[in-house]
């Protein structure tokens, strides 16, 4: 494991890239917590990197205990990541590189909001042809102008730097299997692993959003698997990380 890139937001918390091993056949970019109040996505990413740094490590009552204290410990002061110059050894078993963003919006995580901390939907300000400006006041403000967050850039610049050739976000809480580009085939593979339903449509108009940036406008296969906000976080840590396999060898 090692931090390959990393920036700082609005609020000076930092959000970094991690890649499982520096080549693969695929490059694959899973990122968690777009949105601040849905953290199901940091944790598990968070748990599945521990699981492969600590294999016989069970850290099931941390995680959730966690998952109740927000913020927890930035993966930049734990001691697997502190020097960004190693690499551990123990790695993800797969002919894949798994690329992580475990948290892109840790100031909304931190404030429990959709939002970051200047209250922009990230997820409606990415720079595509269908981008509007939404009232300030809205639940689905996307900026003054596109691409106007850190947070959205950071992506933009991983997927410029890195070409993923999947991308999977984690949100919450539709429990559905969403997905734009050429990425049918993968979406019911992971429907088969969670059983959620595929839905290439969310059911409403989301302009300025990166399943439209990266899927529709880039064609890069993208998924947006929406997880079951209701129940025990626990209950998701299985089908996640065999999800997260799968992306390892698709």
């Amino acid at each position: 494991m090692k931090i390959i890139k990393k920036n700082y937001t609005q609020n000076n918390n930092e959000i970094v890239l991690i890649e499982n091993q520096h080549d693969g056949d695929k490059t694959i970019l899973i990122i968690g917590t777009v949105h601040g109040d849905e953290p199901q996505g940091k944790f598990l990413i968070e748990n599945y990197l521990d699981k492969i740094n600590h294999p016989t490590h069970n850290n099931i009552n941390d995680f959730s205990k966690d998952l109740k204290n927000l913020p927890p410990r930035p993966l930049g002061e734990r001691e697997e990541f502190r020097n960004e110059e190693r690499v551990s050894e123990i790695r993800v078993r797969g002919k894949n590189r798994l690329l992580f963003i475990p948290c892109l919006n840790p100031d909304g995580l931190e404030l429990n909001t959709r939002t970051n901390a200047n209250e922009v939907d990230i997820n409606r300000n990415f720079p595509t042809k269908n981008w509007v400006r939404e009232p300030f006041a809205s639940e689905y403000f996307g900026g003054e102008n596109s691409a106007s967050e850190i947070e959205t850039k950071f992506v933009m610049e991983v997927i410029s730097e890195f070409s993923p050739d999947i991308i999977l976000t984690l949100h919450a809480p539709y429990k559905v299997v969403n997905y734009d580009g050429p990425a049918e085939k993968i979406a019911k593979d992971i429907s088969a692993i969670i059983n959620y339903p595929v839905e290439s449509d969310i059911g409403y108009s989301t302009p300025g959003s990166f399943g439209n940036y990266a899927g529709i406008e880039r064609n890069i296969p993208t998924i947006t698997l929406e997880l079951d906000e209701e129940i025990d976080v626990k209950e998701l840590i299985t089908p996640v990380n065999e999800i997260f396999n799968y992306l390892a060898e698709v």
